[in-house]
């Protein structure tokens, strides 16, 4: 057998050489096909590794017809995507789930609809194998966009009323809601406030919904409305004390909105908990340890979500991408 010239890239034939084999029988091996009796697969394996074989992209796409690639969309501006940890940790699951399917993470984020025909473009061209987005808003015309684009995609977080019908993962908003009032009921506060998340996302619906399941007859003064960031947590809780000072306890709909409380809490010199005791959601490490105090909150498995609609994904991928035909089932973890 020649020998590979020094310092060139290995041939797909050298390692069908190497391995006694036909240069289709060695293609089949290499990009994961059936049909190849296991001594003689061996004998490619052995061969890839010998020689340091890496298969060329495009030409493993042409026969797998994948191109190896998953869109990860978010639907908030650049900001928010680097500055809340809840992204961080999703995005953490989700690559390294990808990376034990040996599939590759590209992120696109959404910062109005200036973006979509940018993103209609990239998922029609066949770049990606399907799609996970998550952080949608009601009034986003991105799950029908993504709809359009044929690929497979799954969700993070219950999509709106009027989203195609796709595979989503989310936690029990709702149940956790109610988990954190009755504790706070359970501490034997009779005020509770709630700060809110935005009316136009599921999650945010969902646990003021929670709120309310436990609290039907609240008195409206008691909730105001932030948008899951720091600065809104603090402008939502100083609007709270204006309107209702005796108020003795607070959920707030996420971890971040919940730290801005306590620094207006903090800042009216009102002691947490002995005066107002704050429940926040999320359990985000870096966010609920920091606060001044530590945060109770609700937790939920951001990082384990962000593994599972990978996995959901990849069933869909590995049923042809048909969206009707075996399609899993969403789930609330």
């Amino acid at each position: 057998m020649p020998e590979q010239p020094a310092g060139s890239r290995p041939t797909l034939e050298a390692v069908a050489a190497r391995a006694g084999v036909s240069r289709a029988t060695a293609s089949r091996v290499v990009n994961g096909g059936a049909g190849v009796r296991r001594p003689l697969a061996d004998k490619v394996r052995e061969a890839v590794e010998e020689l340091g074989y890496v298969p060329n992209h495009a030409a493993r796409s042409l026969v797998t017809r994948q191109s190896g690639a998953v869109a990860v969309i978010i639907a908030e501006p650049e900001f928010r995507i680097f500055s809340d940890p809840f992204f961080e940790q999703q995005v953490r699951g989700i690559s390294r789930e990808l990376t034990a399917h040996d599939s590759q993470l590209v992120l696109l984020w959404v910062e109005g609809p200036g973006d979509y025909d940018r993103i209609a473009r990239y998922l029609g061209g066949g770049h990606v194998d399907g799609a996970l987005a998550f952080s949608l808003h009601d009034d986003d015309g991105l799950p029908a966009l993504v709809h359009r684009s044929k690929v497979p995609t799954v969700y993070g977080g219950r999509p709106g009323a009027g989203a195609a019908a796709v595979p989503y993962v989310d936690c029990d908003n709702r149940g956790g809601a109610r988990t954190a009032v009755r504790h706070l009921v359970g501490l034997g506060r009779e005020r509770v406030a709630h700060i809110a998340g935005p009316a136009d996302q599921t999650s945010a619906i969902d646990r003021a919904d929670g709120y309310h399941d436990v609290l039907f007859d609240a008195d409206p003064a008691l909730t105001a409305r932030g948008d899951f960031t720091v600065d809104s947590g603090a402008r939502a809780m100083a609007e709270l004390l204006a309107r209702a000072p005796d108020l003795d306890g607070v959920f707030a709909a996420n971890d971040l909105m919940a730290a801005g409380a306590l620094r207006v809490l903090r800042e009216r010199g009102r002691r947490v908990p002995e005066d107002v005791a704050v429940v926040g959601f999320d359990d985000m490490v870096t966010v609920a340890e920091a606060a001044d105090p530590p945060l109770t909150t609700v937790r939920q498995d951001i990082e384990g979500m962000g593994r599972l609609m990978v996995r959901l994904l990849m069933r869909v991928l590995n049923d042809g991408g048909d969206r009707g035909s075996g399609a899993p089932a969403s789930v609330i973890m």
